[in-house]
């Protein structure tokens, strides 16, 4: 998947939730790269959070979109950000 694809992907994940994609792009660059990067080799897409195993096979069974559940991290209380501040609060 393209940067493009992936930003208009999260940012349909986000319509109507209380959370947004962070608007500084230049922060986000580096993760629509691994992004893409993960998509193009995998042919999955996850949060840059989300710890995977190398093993396709084990990394689909943990299916999440966002590893952190960021709802109920310190950051997200404190900061209104995910950990990787990919979302932020709207």
């Amino acid at each position: 998947m393209k940067k493009e694809q992936i930003i208009k992907y999260f940012e349909k994940y986000t319509e109507g939730k209380d959370f947004k994609l962070n608007p500084d792009k230049k922060f986000l660059e580096p993760i629509w790269k691994s992004l893409e990067e993960s998509s193009e080799k995998t042919n999955m897409m996850w949060c840059p959070c989300r710890p995977r195993t190398g093993d396709i096979k084990e990394d689909v069974k943990r299916d999440l979109m966002c590893a952190c559940h960021f709802k109920n991290q310190i950051t997200w209380k404190n900061k209104g950000e995910c950990w990787c501040a990919l979302f932020v609060k709207r």
